[in-house]
This record gives C-alpha cells, sequence and structure tokens, in this order.
C-alpha cells in the first residue's frame, strides 16, 4: 500500500498529538505530605495551618511586594510550621502562579529569619519550562528577602524556552515570603 503525503503529515501529526498533549498534562512531583519535607528534611514534625485569603490579607501582601503582580490569589494557603524538638525552624507554604497557560504549584520554605529557603516545584501542568525544577535553578532564590528584587535579568537567572515558569517562580517566592511575613512574623523582615 502506497501512502500519499498528505496522508503521512496527519499520521505524523496524530502521533506527535498524541505524544504531546496540548498542555503537557499535569505532572505531579510532590504531594501535600511529602513537600514540606522536601524543603525542610531536618524538620521533626510539621504542625499544618490553613489561611484563609481574605481581603485583607491580599492587601498586606500586596504592600509587601511592590509592584509584582500575583497571577492567582489562592481561596487559602496551606502552611506548615516546621519545627525540630520544640524549636520552629521554619514555614513553609504551598502557593500557585500561573505559567504560560496553567498553575504551577510551589512550596516555599522560610527561615525564622524571613529568608527564602528550600523551595520545589509540587506540580507541573505546562507543556514546556519544567527546567525550573532543577535544585540549580531554585538554588538561586535562598537567602532571597522581601528586600530583595526577585526579578528575572535582576537577581535571578532566567531559563531560555521557560521564562514565564520563570516569572511564576519569581512571583511565587515573592508571594510565599510575605504571606509568611504576615502570618507568622508579623511583618519583621520587610524593610520597614
Amino acid at each position: 500500500m502506497k501512502l500519499g503525503i498528505g496522508t503521512l503529515a496527519f499520521v505524523c501529526f496524530l502521533l506527535l498529538a498524541l505524544h504531546y498533549p496540548a498542555y503537557g498534562g499535569e505532572k505531579i512531583y510532590l504531594s501535600d505530605e511529602e513537600a514540606p519535607k522536601m524543603v525542610f528534611p531536618e524538620a521533626e514534625e510539621f504542625e499544618i495551618r490553613v489561611v484563609e485569603s481574605t481581603p485583607e490579607l491580599r492587601e498586606k501582601i500586596k504592600s509587601l511586594i511592590g509592584k509584582v503582580e500575583p497571577s492567582i490569589w489562592e481561596k487559602e494557603y496551606k502552611t506548615y510550621i516546621a519545627k525540630k524538638g520544640t524549636e520552629v525552624i521554619g514555614y513553609a507554604v504551598i502557593v500557585e502562579e500561573i505559567g504560560k497557560h496553567r498553575p504551577i504549584t510551589f512550596i516555599v520554605g522560610v527561615t525564622p529569619e524571613g529568608e527564602a529557603g528550600n523551595i520545589a516545584v509540587m506540580i507541573y501542568r505546562e507543556p514546556y519550562g519544567s527546567e525550573i525544577r532543577a535544585k540549580r535553578f531554585l538554588k538561586q532564590y535562598e537567602g532571597k528577602t522581601l528586600n530583595d528584587p526577585i526579578r528575572t535579568r535582576k537577581d535571578i537567572v532566567n531559563i531560555s524556552g521557560a521564562t514565564l515558569s520563570v516569572r511564576a517562580a519569581n512571583v511565587g517566592v515573592k508571594k510565599a515570603l510575605a504571606l509568611i511575613s504576615v502570618v507568622y512574623l508579623e511583618g519583621e523582615n520587610t524593610g520597614d
């Protein structure tokens, strides 16, 4: 049987479409149970606290992050207080930001001094840009505070082909730092 060019092109397109879905599918890398241990591996226990995203909380966060515009305001934030013995060694929060079309779910660890610690991508839903999951990339957020720009070409190195995912990570980290500051650190370490 001889196939024409049109038929062959259609078969190739169909194979590619089946292999690479339009939005890449949802890739879950960490569950809610695994995520806090990823950002605070030395913690012995985690106290979970769900924080409602009220208009007042959003306004406080906005005042701390300046011109940065989150693409999503979650209805609530799942936060974790990381403890080793009786000592609080840090906080973590799950945040989401839109990549190109779909949300990327991150967990951001924050020290008691208000600095970003370990960060991990929990769920990635875009077909491209998942390179932001690399430890080498995420490491550049460690030690960042609300006083840092946390912006591409300022203090964050971009990844070619993942620009919107990098922007989502930048905004997610900034939003997480502000949330932890407002909820747990009572405005300390914000430069006010």
